[in-house]
Protein backbone atom coordinates (compact mmCIF):
# COMPACT_ATOMS: atom_id res chain seq x y z
CA UNK A 1 0.00 0.00 0.00
CA UNK A 2 3.16 2.32 0.82
CA UNK A 3 3.80 2.03 -2.79
CA UNK A 4 0.58 2.84 -4.33
CA UNK A 5 0.68 6.20 -1.50
CA UNK A 6 4.28 7.16 -2.86
CA UNK A 7 3.28 6.42 -6.64
CA UNK A 8 0.17 8.41 -6.15
CA UNK A 9 1.86 11.42 -4.21
CA UNK A 10 4.59 11.47 -6.53
CA UNK A 11 2.25 12.05 -9.61
CA UNK A 12 0.27 14.65 -7.70
CA UNK A 13 3.36 17.02 -6.63
CA UNK A 14 3.23 20.66 -8.43
CA UNK A 15 -0.32 20.33 -9.48
CA UNK A 16 -2.07 22.88 -7.39
CA UNK A 17 -5.87 21.95 -6.69
CA UNK A 18 -8.71 24.67 -5.03
CA UNK A 19 -10.95 24.16 -2.91
CA UNK A 20 -13.49 26.66 -1.23
CA UNK A 21 -13.71 27.16 2.40
CA UNK A 22 -16.99 29.24 1.95
CA UNK A 23 -17.57 32.49 4.37
CA UNK A 24 -15.91 33.21 7.48
CA UNK A 25 -18.23 33.54 10.03
CA UNK A 26 -17.69 35.61 13.23
CA UNK A 27 -19.49 33.10 15.65
CA UNK A 28 -17.77 30.04 14.12
CA UNK A 29 -14.71 32.22 14.47
CA UNK A 30 -15.30 32.62 17.99
CA UNK A 31 -16.44 29.06 18.74
CA UNK A 32 -13.19 27.76 17.45
CA UNK A 33 -11.48 30.38 19.70
CA UNK A 34 -13.63 29.43 23.03
CA UNK A 35 -12.44 25.76 21.94
CA UNK A 36 -8.77 26.60 22.15
CA UNK A 37 -9.16 28.11 25.49
CA UNK A 38 -9.02 31.48 24.51
CA UNK A 39 -10.91 34.09 27.03
CA UNK A 40 -10.05 37.40 25.36
CA UNK A 41 -13.32 39.09 24.61
CA UNK A 42 -11.86 39.96 21.00
CA UNK A 43 -11.55 36.29 20.20
CA UNK A 44 -14.66 34.68 21.69
CA UNK A 45 -17.27 37.19 21.62
CA UNK A 46 -18.36 38.42 18.15
CA UNK A 47 -20.26 41.51 19.99
CA UNK A 48 -16.67 42.85 20.86
CA UNK A 49 -15.79 46.60 18.80
CA UNK A 50 -12.06 44.87 18.99
CA UNK A 51 -13.51 41.36 17.60
CA UNK A 52 -10.69 39.54 15.18
CA UNK A 53 -10.84 35.69 13.80
CA UNK A 54 -8.10 33.58 15.65
CA UNK A 55 -5.17 33.36 13.91
CA UNK A 56 -5.59 30.13 13.49
CA UNK A 57 -9.30 29.59 12.83
CA UNK A 58 -8.50 28.92 9.12
CA UNK A 59 -6.09 26.76 9.12
CA UNK A 60 -8.38 24.26 11.34
CA UNK A 61 -10.87 24.61 8.41
CA UNK A 62 -10.95 21.42 5.90
CA UNK A 63 -14.38 21.89 4.33
CA UNK A 64 -17.04 24.46 4.27
CA UNK A 65 -19.86 24.11 6.34
CA UNK A 66 -22.42 22.51 6.69
CA UNK A 67 -21.81 18.74 7.97
CA UNK A 68 -19.78 16.02 6.48
CA UNK A 69 -21.00 12.84 4.35
CA UNK A 70 -19.76 9.69 5.70
CA UNK A 71 -18.30 8.64 2.60
CA UNK A 72 -16.07 11.11 2.87
CA UNK A 73 -14.43 10.15 5.85
CA UNK A 74 -11.85 7.24 6.69
CA UNK A 75 -12.08 5.16 8.90
CA UNK A 76 -9.71 7.05 11.46
CA UNK A 77 -11.96 10.16 11.19
CA UNK A 78 -9.43 11.98 8.46
CA UNK A 79 -11.13 13.12 5.59
CA UNK A 80 -10.51 10.78 2.82
CA UNK A 81 -8.76 12.99 0.79
CA UNK A 82 -6.47 15.18 3.17
CA UNK A 83 -3.51 13.33 2.46
CA UNK A 84 -2.88 13.46 -1.17
CA UNK A 85 -2.30 9.88 -2.49
CA UNK A 86 -3.71 8.09 0.63
CA UNK A 87 -7.29 7.85 -0.58
CA UNK A 88 -9.20 4.48 -0.17
CA UNK A 89 -5.85 2.72 1.00
CA UNK A 90 -5.37 0.95 4.22
CA UNK A 91 -2.38 3.01 5.73
CA UNK A 92 -2.17 4.85 9.03
CA UNK A 93 -1.31 8.88 8.47
CA UNK A 94 0.18 11.36 11.19
CA UNK A 95 0.95 14.62 11.06
CA UNK A 96 4.59 15.62 10.91
CA UNK A 97 4.68 19.30 11.30
CA UNK A 98 3.63 22.45 10.09
CA UNK A 99 4.94 25.59 9.47
CA UNK A 100 2.41 28.43 9.27
CA UNK A 101 2.86 31.53 8.12
CA UNK A 102 0.65 34.83 8.27
CA UNK A 103 0.20 37.18 5.69
CA UNK A 104 -2.59 39.26 5.58
CA UNK A 105 -5.54 39.79 8.01
CA UNK A 106 -8.38 37.21 7.92
CA UNK A 107 -11.89 39.23 8.03
CA UNK A 108 -15.10 37.89 8.84
CA UNK A 109 -17.21 38.11 5.71
CA UNK A 110 -14.29 36.85 3.76
CA UNK A 111 -15.30 34.27 1.09
CA UNK A 112 -11.60 31.63 1.24
CA UNK A 113 -10.11 29.64 -0.81
CA UNK A 114 -7.54 26.93 -0.02
CA UNK A 115 -4.99 26.25 -2.35
CA UNK A 116 -2.95 23.25 -2.27
CA UNK A 117 -0.18 20.82 -4.48
CA UNK A 118 2.42 17.99 -2.74
CA UNK A 119 5.93 19.42 -2.95
CA UNK A 120 8.07 16.74 -1.87
CA UNK A 121 7.51 12.60 -1.19
CA UNK A 122 10.68 10.85 0.32
CA UNK A 123 11.05 7.61 1.57
CA UNK A 124 12.51 7.52 4.78
CA UNK A 125 12.21 3.76 5.55
CA UNK A 126 10.43 0.75 3.61
CA UNK A 127 7.40 1.64 6.00
CA UNK A 128 7.74 5.25 5.80
CA UNK A 129 6.97 7.76 3.83
CA UNK A 130 6.70 11.44 4.04
CA UNK A 131 4.38 13.52 2.17
CA UNK A 132 4.92 17.56 2.28
CA UNK A 133 1.61 19.60 1.23
CA UNK A 134 1.85 23.89 0.56
CA UNK A 135 -1.27 25.42 1.05
CA UNK A 136 -2.16 28.67 0.42
CA UNK A 137 -4.80 30.21 1.58
CA UNK A 138 -6.86 33.47 -0.14
CA UNK A 139 -9.77 36.05 0.28
CA UNK A 140 -11.71 37.34 -2.73
CA UNK A 141 -11.85 41.66 -1.53
CA UNK A 142 -13.84 42.69 -4.40
CA UNK A 143 -14.57 41.15 -7.83
CA UNK A 144 -10.82 42.05 -9.26
CA UNK A 145 -8.68 41.47 -5.94
CA UNK A 146 -7.63 38.49 -3.44
CA UNK A 147 -5.46 38.82 -0.99
CA UNK A 148 -3.31 36.16 0.39
CA UNK A 149 -3.75 34.95 3.79
CA UNK A 150 -2.46 32.53 4.83
CA UNK A 151 0.76 30.15 3.96
CA UNK A 152 1.19 26.78 5.30
CA UNK A 153 3.84 23.77 4.87
CA UNK A 154 2.25 20.53 6.03
CA UNK A 155 4.36 17.48 6.80
CA UNK A 156 2.24 14.30 6.83
CA UNK A 157 3.75 10.63 7.86
CA UNK A 158 2.07 7.62 6.10
CA UNK A 159 2.94 4.13 7.15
Amino acid sequence: MLDVAEERAQAAMGHWEARSLGVVRAEAAAEFARAAGDTAPALVDPADPAFVVHPMYLVSLLRPEPGVEPDELRPDGMYRDEVPGTDGLDVRLMAGGQAVRWVGEVRVGDRVEVRRAVTAVDRKRPDLLLITVEKTYAAERGPLAEVTLIEVTERFIVR
